[in-house]
């Protein structure tokens, strides 16, 4: 590991040098400058702390303390000064320096001083790589399809991500993604240095889930022994991810309504308002506009949070991305089980295609990794696959095999061209027949160059 590089910035040379000569025996990189130019001269060649004197012969260190947080607002600095004075403290500390050191100083104190500095250092910079190594793997990559369905959800995600928007709702059946979705919104927005917290709202009884959310204070309830900081107030400047909150109790409905009208709330047994800054993602696979007419969901909450729906379209409404999302799940599992499966047989392909997978996604991945965990051969097989299986059979009770075979290819034309023409081309029409939406019909007349007949 490289030493720390410290940089000493005085214009008395005997104080430049007692500080070098123990700073040197600690084990750190010392470099020196003597004028407040050098200094920001010096921090561009890349330092861990700065021995700042408060004044230089053509600045104050006030000055120089500025400009370097201007250019590095991690870089810490230990201000040194004969001259020291309560305002004077007090303004280098609102500018961010780390410490105040008067001189003369004591050369032991300065050096645990010091080490705690580039403790601080190292802990933020793990918290940094931390967060990064979090964030990496939730770009918008990780939604994978090229689906019109999957390209229109990108945008949007990609435009609420940007946006100040402080409640955001996902629908969509269970298995869709709702969860990958938060995060990618927390992670690519500007809130993705801050915490991102989630809590699934039907795997806690009221009491507890309530306590979970908003915090409680000593003596709350029977074994609140200590007052205890809510999600939402951990996630402060953050993202809470809500998910299931179609099952969230009305007596909790009321007051998640009042927190997102007024960002503020009470901790269990507390009397005083806390106020944080947040993002609430909601999710649900429930149709909350049904659950409001049958009164189990607020119809006032249901408002506030439906001011910016998200709806994941299910795995059934584009099948053409399940070839991308096998390949996807393939190469995730290879690294993880080190194997080197080369992909999937074309009729295993097609009968994945052809399987209903009620479970969308979430299925998919658990069918992949099981069928990848017992595979033997170099390919998977339709008999590696259950739901592949699941699939043929579909496909064999909507078209018999010829002895001779069939061409899946022109089929699937035939099928496009007859739906077309007995809709009289309309689209929508012939969706309808074939069990496609409007966009899976578009992609398949492009695909297929087809034109109606003049």
């Amino acid at each position: 590991m490289q030493p720390a590089t410290i940089l000493v910035v005085d214009d008395e040379p005997l104080i430049r040098w007692s500080l070098t000569e123990r700073l040197t025996a600690e084990g750190y990189r010392v470099v020196e400058a003597e004028t407040a130019e050098g200094a920001l001269a010096k921090h561009d060649e890349g330092v861990d702390l700065v021995l700042l004197d408060y004044r230089l012969p053509d600045g104050d260190g006030l000055s120089v303390l500025k400009r370097i947080k201007e250019r590095d607002a991690d870089t810490l600095v230990i201000l040194l000064t004969a001259y020291a004075s309560v305002d004077a403290a007090v303004d280098a500390m609102k500018h961010g320096a780390y410490h105040f050191a008067n001189k003369p100083f004591n050369l032991d104190e300065v050096a645990i001083l010091v080490e705690k500095a580039l403790e601080t250092t190292r802990l933020r910079r793990e918290v940094r790589a931390l967060r990064a190594s979090q964030a990496q793997p939730f770009g918008f990559d990780r939604i994978v399809g090229e689906s019109q369905a999957l390209v229109t959800l990108k945008t949007l995600l990609q435009k609420v991500a940007a946006s100040p928007a402080s409640t955001v709702l996902l629908t969509g059946e269970s298995g869709t993604g709702k969860d990958l979705a938060a995060k990618v919104l927390h992670y690519n927005s500007s809130r993705a240095a801050k915490p991102f917290m989630n809590i699934t709202c039907s795997a806690l009884p009221e009491a507890l889930l309530e306590s979970e959310l908003f915090g409680h204070e000593r003596g709350a309830f029977t074994g609140a022994d200590r007052q205890k900081r809510g999600l939402l107030e951990s996630a402060d400047g953050g993202t809470v991810f809500l998910d299931e909150i179609g099952e969230m109790v009305p007596g909790l409905q009321a007051k998640m309504l009042r927190f997102l009208e007024e960002k503020s709330f009470k901790r269990v047994g507390g009397s005083a308002d806390l106020h944080v800054d947040v993002r609430v993602v909601a999710a649900t696979n429930r149709t909350l506009a049904n659950e409001v007419r049958e009164g189990r969901f607020r119809e006032d909450l249901y408002y506030r949070l439906n001011v910016l729906p998200i709806e994941l379209p299910p795995l059934r409404a584009r099948p053409d991305d399940i070839p991308l999302l096998v390949n996807y799940y393939m190469d995730t599992f290879n690294t993880e089980f080190r194997k080197r499966l080369r992909g999937v047989e074309p009729g295993a392909m097609a009968a994945l295609k052809a399987y209903a997978w009620p479970g969308n996604v979430r299925e998919l991945r658990n069918v992949v990794e099981r069928a990848m965990l017992l595979a033997e051969g170099p390919m998977l097989t339709v008999g590696d696959v259950p739901a592949a299986a699941a699939g043929l059979a579909r496909l064999t009770e909507q078209v018999a095999l010829p002895a001779a075979g069939i061409d899946l290819e022109q089929l699937e034309r035939s099928l496009v061209v007859q739906a077309l023409e007995r809709s009289g081309w309309n689209q929508t029409k012939a969706a309808g027949m074939l069990g496609l939406n409007r966009d899976q019909i578009r992609y398949r007349v492009e695909k297929f160059k087809l034109e109606k007949p003049s």
